[in-house]
């Protein structure tokens, strides 16, 4: 496995002997008096999370570079977050050309203007840190899965994903009646996304949708319990999935 796109673009920028010119001087950690680092978590977890890993936005996309990982050798050669954050921006607004079926094809400009430089300045701040953001950074995205447990009626069950794209559902927990169940999931983000149940002898998946679409199965649940989780890959494996409970 190669480097990731950001590792190479900071290998590139030193041998160019342009790292200092273009992003800043190295071992320097301030964040820009105009950064808005509260719109930067919130953009980036919308926008970013569903593809890369970053510990504090809590985030576990696996398509793209785990964003902890990336810099963490950068840093401990003594480049500053400045420099970390100047290689993001870059980043965001040229990403490295690949095909749009790779599964790390990034579009250019997710963020656009000031929004990017906020969403740069937030990655460069909290990247490698362990523990949680605290303060009104640490609530301005609410936790993925977080939500309350949500209860079937009349025979119908909406399980919706998370409308900031992170990969979860609002809830980890639902409950339902035995006999037939209609299971909705609908998807407000532009990550793509489903509802797939498995369990009690059922393997059923409904339609990937996007942008305010609704993913749906119909099904006959017997008491037990099952799990239902989004069936695009990656997903699943970075925890889109929650308990549902029949009685």
């Amino acid at each position: 496995m190669g480097r990731s796109p950001l590792r190479r673009t900071l290998a590139g920028l030193v041998a160019g002997g342009s790292l200092a010119v273009a992003l800043g001087a190295c071992g320097t950690d301030t964040v820009p008096q105009n950064a808005d680092l509260i719109a930067g978590k919130r953009a980036f977890v919308k926008s970013c999370g569903s593809c890369h890993v970053l510990g504090r936005a809590t985030t576990k996309g696996n398509s793209g570079p785990n964003l902890d990982d990336a810099f963490r050798q950068s840093l401990r050669d003594g480049f500053g977050r400045d420099t970390v954050r100047g290689v993001i921006h870059q980043q965001i607004l040229h990403p490295a050309r690949l095909p749009k079926d790779n599964v790390a094809y990034m579009p250019a400009k997710l963020v656009k203007g000031k929004l990017a430089q906020d969403v740069a300045a937030y990655v460069a701040s909290v990247t490698t840190l362990p523990g949680k953001d605290t303060g009104r950074l640490g609530s301005a995205v609410k936790a993925p899965g977080a939500g309350k447990p949500i209860e079937a009626k009349g025979g119908k069950l909406e399980i919706p994903s998370d409308p900031n794209g992170q990969l979860a559902y609002l809830t980890t927990v639902a409950r339902a009646e035995k006999g037939q169940l209609e299971l909705t999931s609908k998807n407000p983000s532009s990550t793509p996304h489903n509802i797939a149940i498995e369990g009690g002898g059922l393997n059923e998946k409904g339609p990937v949708v996007q942008g305010g679409g609704v993913s749906k199965v119909s099904i006959s649940v017997k008491p037990g319990e099952y799990t239902y989780y989004c069936s695009v890959p990656g997903h699943r494996e970075a925890g889109m999935l929650g308990k549902l409970t029949v009685k």
